[in-house]
């Protein structure tokens, strides 16, 4: 995290946990064999970190790409708090067609919005 800004450190960081609990725990089902790997690289002021896992893949629902899921965070249904929270965190949050690759995209330069976490 040390190239990360400070300012966003603890949201990134927390952002990050739920994408690497997510990917072990629902996509790799906690198989000990399976692994989850993780790339990490910077575009101008767009950091990207890219999360694959070897499990049989994911079809988030469109709620989970939204704010309708904000209104209630109690709810348990298909999209979990980890992808509320995800889309919170980052700019962009994508998987790849098979559901086992997921890329988030968190812009740190020249930002309006203030940090959720201080």
């Amino acid at each position: 995290m040390v190239d990360v800004p400070a300012r966003w450190r603890a949201e990134v960081r927390l952002g990050l946990q739920e994408a690497l609990v997510n990917a072990a725990k629902h996509g790799n089902d906690l198989d000990p064999h399976k692994t989850v790997a993780v790339e990490f690289f910077i575009l101008e002021d767009e950091y990207w970190w890219i999360i694959a896992d070897q499990g049989l893949g994911f079809e988030p629902n469109d709620c989970c790409a939204n704010d309708c899921y904000s209104a209630s965070l109690d709810r348990q249904d298909d999209c979990g708090r980890g992808l509320y929270i995800l889309h919170q965190v980052f700019d962009q949050v994508h998987w790849n067609a098979q559901g086992t690759e997921l890329r988030l995209c968190k812009h740190v330069k020249n930002r309006m919005r203030l940090p959720l976490i201080r």
